[in-house]
């Protein structure tokens, strides 16, 4: 009687799951049965006061540090003063609801922007009644000069040993904050990349971190949403692995973000 695999949950954001394997050798195509660490996904409810708000699907690890993100990336609240508490509930098989408890001002002003999001993994911006009301909400930063490229190589050489998440299951994206000398201070993986980035933002509200100091770093492209939610965290720069889109090459510039993409050993390209 043959025993059939079962899926196995392993570190936090990963699960083993029941696979095969094919490989060629010698011109001969075999198959086995192997088990695969793939990365965990699952709908997420964000929830202002009990009231329902956004759903995504999102890795379920740092879940608060999402709550947080978000909230300040689209303006929901002013700063972390606003949020009285954070409770998540759930699990990986039904969803989990992060419910915030925000100040009753910042909950009217919600109320009134009439918005509500269901979309796919790490939606970004779905949902906004238009773009120009996206781009009018973008204050400009003050402007600052880009890392130097010796910093980005830095960062980018050590940016793989923060992702424990992609390195078992090659499924995932990161949003890291580095120091002007390129050393990782911060990061975080999901496996949708504005997740990541607003994981990265949470986080980054709950340390002393001088943002002027740093840059973000995200193992992705460069799309509109991420130089959105760096302008409005007040990130000076970010720099991307792969390209970027023109949506985002022309936001970042009128917001005077200094956005590079294509980060890698031996280059690097600067949009603004």
């Amino acid at each position: 009687m043959s025993v059939q695999p079962v899926e196995e949950e392993m570190a936090a954001g990963t699960i083993r799951v029941p696979a095969s394997e094919r490989r060629r050798r010698d011109q001969v195509w075999q198959s086995a049965q192997a088990g695969d660490l793939v990365a965990e996904e699952c709908p997420v409810a964000l929830t202002y006061n009990g009231i329902s708000h956004a759903v995504m699907m999102a890795t379920p690890c740092d879940l608060e540090d999402l709550g947080r993100g978000f909230s300040l990336s689209e303006g929901i609240i002013d700063s972390l003063q606003d949020v009285f508490d954070i409770a998540v509930t759930g699990d990986t098989e039904a969803g989990f609801t992060v419910d915030l408890h925000i100040h009753g001002a910042r909950l009217d002003r919600l109320k009134r922007q009439h918005r509500h999001m269901a979309g796919p993994t790490g939606c970004g911006l779905c949902g906004k009644d238009s773009l120009a009301a996206v781009l009018q909400s973008l204050q400009p930063l003050a402007g600052s000069a880009p890392p130097e490229p010796e910093v980005v190589e830095r960062a980018l050489l050590a940016l793989p040993e923060r992702q424990p998440i992609q390195q078992e299951s090659g499924a995932c994206h990161a949003a890291a904050w580095c120091s002007s000398t390129g050393d990782i201070m911060l990061s975080r993986e999901d496996v949708g990349r504005h997740n990541a980035l607003d994981k990265l933002i949470g986080a980054l509200a709950r340390e002393p971190v001088v943002l002027a100091d740093g840059f973000a770093l995200v193992s992705s492209r460069a799309s509109y949403e991420l130089v959105y939610k760096a302008v409005r965290a007040g990130m000076p720069s970010l720099v991307a692995v792969s390209g970027a889109t023109h949506m985002a090459v022309k936001s970042a510039r009128q917001s005077r973000l200094n956005l590079i993409g294509f980060a890698r050993p031996a280059r690097q390209v600067i949009y603004s």
